[in-house]
């Protein structure tokens, strides 16, 4: 089930989203700033942003390119404003549509759809480490052997999700705290070697299959020997 967070400074425009996304099944999380909507997006999982460009304590420009510099999920922005300019500068943060004041809710929970089934065809959410799956759809790891399934902490799927979807490629520490912590992360680097040691440690039983190694100096690399 799709999670949608709708940041808009009108409570009614949020209600009539969420009404609307909701009758399409997914799950909608609404607020009404972008500070706000930035801390909830480092927090949780989510699928896409429906945003409005004016907003207090942070607007949706600044959003919009905070959001996209840390990772590629879909973003909807939604503005007052119709003109070219306007449309330009949201396509060049990297918003993938756009919709102008007074829209259609129709219209948007259709975008939405859209936007999401683009973005699953394009990024497979599931990785294979032999035995183990990792699915990003539900954050779950499940093991093909036994059928069981289980529940890590979110920044430690994150980490090993990262890691395994480019097997073998160097990852220095400052790349993961970036993509995994954000920008604005004030911890040190020592939080990727405590991740990497829990990692490690629930993971040990599957050496056969991967193991997560350290290049001194430089990173780490997840290392597949057998799929």
């Amino acid at each position: 089930m799709a999670t949608v967070l709708v940041v808009d400074d009108e409570k009614h425009i949020r209600e009539l989203i969420r009404l609307y996304l909701e009758d399409e099944g997914m799950v909608v999380v609404e607020k009404s700033n972008g500070e706000e909507a930035w801390q909830y997006y480092h927090e949780h999982s989510v699928d896409l942003v429906v945003l409005d460009v004016m907003m207090p304590r942070m607007d949706g420009w600044e959003l919009c390119s905070k959001l996209r510099e840390a990772g590629d999920k879909p973003i909807l922005m939604i503005t007052a404003k119709g003109e070219p300019e306007e449309r330009i500068k949201g396509f060049k943060l990297g918003t993938d549509d756009y919709l102008v004041k007074p829209f259609e809710p129709v219209e948007l929970a259709l975008r939405v759809k859209a936007l999401l089934k683009r973005y699953r065809i394009s990024i497979s959410q599931t990785v294979k480490l032999g035995v183990i799956i990792l699915d990003k759809t539900k954050y779950q790891i499940r093991n093909m052997d036994t059928g069981l399934t289980d529940s890590i902490p979110l920044k430690e799927f994150e980490l090993l999700y990262m890691l395994a979807v480019h097997p073998g490629q160097l990852y220095t520490r400052d790349t993961l705290i970036q993509h995994i912590w954000g920008y604005e992360y004030e911890g040190d680097e020592r939080t990727i070697d405590t991740h990497i040691k829990r990692l490690r440690e629930r993971f040990g039983e599957y050496e056969s299959y991967f193991k997560i190694v350290t290049l001194r100096g430089l990173g780490y690399r997840l290392e597949v020997y057998h799929d």
